[in-house]
């Protein structure tokens, strides 16, 4: 009985490791008995404690669409909710560390798109950018998936895209040298060039992948680019199950508009993801359709997966919610609250699926309303049958 026992709190362990602490290694798990302990004890309390963040655009009423599934769906969920925003005056280094304080508590958040101005205003980096490096989240993760029933120029798409998102051309580093002549400083550095390398091997290791791509421009950038490509290249040799390869990121734009199929887990610097994120998104449906995620040692954030504020369509409820709420899923399934995980994203895939419902990106005329009234009367098709 004792071996039975110790066999159970390994595994409740094992299982625990890809909830509160973010991106861990399984072997952490065995280490943490009294942490596995206290997560049980928070779930048969009831309730996991997310920290959302709604943003700027449509961000306020996905948000909206979420709780009001979370809701519908009975999911164990409270929100520690705040309000971040350069753009409605609600953004500031207190607000930034009351995000950052409540973040340390719940270690999971779901957020909306912090929309950045474009003007100068004495401050390179925005508060999006700050927080992600106050939680040092380095890995964007956003898997470019086809939805059954919702066709599109290519099918069948099942690709991820792992971004580096603390350094690279987002650094934040500017200056006019002389009048007339700005220069803009990309940084990459040995560290986290193999840290995201190391990221997209464990992440194919882990969810059965058999490629990874590294995308580049070394031939221009030989010695930043350069770095990079070397770094992957090292850490490939660890993972020899994995095979490898390296691609431009101008001829990977063409190759995903032409073939994305021969793509399987692509990992490249900062700005080479916002751009792939965005082209890959629109081979799916658009940026409705498609959810994010990102990482650090500690935490995890869940977020579209191209990152759009939809300004245009405040007030007007036709955003697609969908992106959000599958999102949402994916952050259930982080908690481990498989089951509620499950309902949710089966809901949001039947509703595509039957094609009834379908907001004006999709091609339809449904509310963003009438999307969660469907995905809500899906939660349990076969209620009162």
């Amino acid at each position: 009985m004792a071996t039975i026992s110790g066999v159970r709190a390994v595994a409740g362990a094992l299982l625990r490791t890809q909830g509160r602490g973010a991106w861990r290694t399984l072997s952490a798990a065995s280490a943490a008995p009294q942490q596995t302990l206290r997560s049980q004890t928070e779930k048969h309390e009831g309730m996991f404690k997310v920290t959302m963040l709604p943003g700027d655009g449509v961000g306020p009423e996905l948000m909206h669409s979420v709780k009001e599934v979370f809701k519908a769906a009975g999911v164990p969920v409270e929100f520690d909710e705040h309000h971040l925003s350069e753009v409605q005056n609600m953004a500031s280094e207190e607000k930034l560390d009351e995000v950052v304080d409540s973040m340390k508590q719940s270690k999971v958040a779901i957020i909306g798109k912090i929309h950045t101005p474009m003007e100068y205003k004495g401050e390179l980096a925005s508060y999006d950018m700050r927080l992600r490096r106050k939680l040092d989240l380095f890995a964007n993760v956003v898997h470019v998936n086809s939805l059954p029933g919702f066709k599109t120029r290519h099918n069948n798409l099942d690709l991820v895209i792992i971004r580096e998102q603390t350094e690279g051309e987002y650094s934040s580093l500017e200056h006019e040298s002389v009048k007339g002549v700005i220069e803009c400083l990309k940084i990459i550095t040995r560290d986290k060039s193999q840290r995201i390398a190391k990221f997209a091997f464990d992440y194919a290791t882990k969810k059965g992948r058999s490629k990874v791509t590294a995308v580049h421009k070394a031939n221009i950038m030989k010695l930043g680019d350069g770095l990079f490509l070397r770094c992957c290249e090292e850490v490939a040799e660890l993972y020899p199950k994995i095979k490898f390869d390296t691609m431009i990121i101008d001829n990977c734009c063409m190759q995903l508009v032409q073939n994305p199929h021969q793509f399987d887990v692509l990992v490249m610097p900062n700005l080479y993801g916002n751009i792939i994120d965005n082209l890959a998104a629109g081979l799916v449906g658009g940026a409705g359709m498609v959810p994010g995620e990102s990482y650090s040692a500690e935490y995890a954030v869940f977020e579209m997966g191209a990152r759009h504020p939809f300004a245009q369509a405040v007030g007007r409820n036709i955003a697609n919610p969908t992106a959000m709420l599958l999102s949402a899923a994916n952050m259930l399934r982080h908690l481990n609250l498989e089951y509620h995980s499950n309902v949710i994203s089966d809901a949001v895939k039947r509703v595509i699926k039957v094609g009834k419902v379908r907001t004006r990106d999709m091609g339809g005329y449904s509310t963003t309303s009438d999307f969660i009234k469907s995905v809500i009367d899906n939660l349990h098709p076969h209620y009162g049958v």
